[in-house]
């Protein structure tokens, strides 16, 4: 086993399902929902935030997929990370009267009266991964975001020692998972004595910000011994940054998701850690769920 994966292995979180309704089980096993005939018409609407995070194009296919192996035909939206556009386009699933819709939010609060609009009009709704708060959704399922950021801080600390300098670059306020993760990612530190020399939201989860936020910011930061990155692809353009400031490998880097560019960033000694989440098994089990509440089964 490759020392890339030795460190991947040790990182590996689960994911939960939290249920709001009684449509479903709350449980991580899968549902036991059989494949039927393409006659049974269901259709199952799918909106994306973007695709600019690299797991979002696997984690589409393979939704797709199980989903049709179970008799449903999925309609893929992408809002291109703009809010309206999303809020438009679930508009238009609910018009088309699909039998379930499966969202990845882009902003926790601003989908709630459409999410709720979905509800009055019958369709069940699937919170995918990102949870939309006070909109009555049916099902939730997402990793144990305060893990991820548990995994990352020990990793950290572990590697820095205890009252060290260290920088926050994060993905965008609007997501939930955010500040999910940073509390685990802070509860370890402050165990610690970390001192936090600057944060950083990245709007949009958009990797060249991190980028330009290093450049613009590289007196400070070159006096950290480690920056927490939201995720790979912005560890990636942070990586990126120091490389070019002669820092890459001397100030230690974290992400999540286990991108191959992550891994490979690892083997190179330029990125410490990577957080593996099983999303494929992720995107199966939600497409699962979907079907059975699109069939209405309890």
């Amino acid at each position: 086993m490759s020392n890339c994966f030795r460190k991947i292995a040790i990182f590996l979180i689960s994911f939960s399902l939290v249920c709001f309704s009684t449509a479903c089980s709350n449980s991580n096993e899968a549902p036991k929902a059989h494949k039927t005939e393409k006659s049974d018409d269901l259709k199952i609407g799918l909106s994306f935030d973007s695709y600019v995070i690299e797991r979002w194009t696997r984690e589409r296919d393979i939704f797709c997929a199980t989903a049709n192996d179970l008799g449903a035909e999925v309609n893929v939206q992408s809002a291109n990370g703009e809010v309206e556009t999303q809020i438009a386009q679930l508009q238009y699933f609910i018009n088309l009267k699909v039998d379930c819709i499966v969202v990845v939010a882009i902003d926790a609060d601003a989908l709630t009266e459409t999410i709720m609009d979905a509800k009055d009009a019958g369709i069940p709704v699937v919170c995918y991964d990102r949870i939309i708060r006070n909109a009555n959704a049916d099902l939730y399922i997402s990793f144990d975001n305060e893990g991820v950021g548990q995994r990352m801080a020990e990793a950290i600390c572990g590697e820095i020692g205890d009252n060290s300098n260290i920088v926050e670059i994060m993905g965008p306020e609007s997501d939930y998972n955010v500040p999910q993760v940073m509390s685990g990612f802070d509860s370890i530190c402050e165990k610690h004595g970390q001192n936090v020399l600057l944060k950083y939201n990245c709007d949009g989860w958009r990797q060249e910000l991190a980028y330009s936020f290093v450049n613009d910011n590289i007196e400070v930061i070159s006096q950290a011994e480690a920056i927490m990155c939201g995720n790979d692809a912005l560890a990636g353009e942070t990586v990126h940054a120091l490389a070019e400031n002669g820092l890459a490998g001397k100030i230690k880097v974290v992400g999540q998701d286990a991108d191959i560019e992550a891994c490979q960033r690892i083997v190179e000694g330029t990125q410490l850690m990577t957080v593996y989440k099983p999303v494929e098994s992720l995107a199966k089990l939600a497409a699962e769920y979907a079907v059975k509440l699109a069939r209405h089964e309890s």
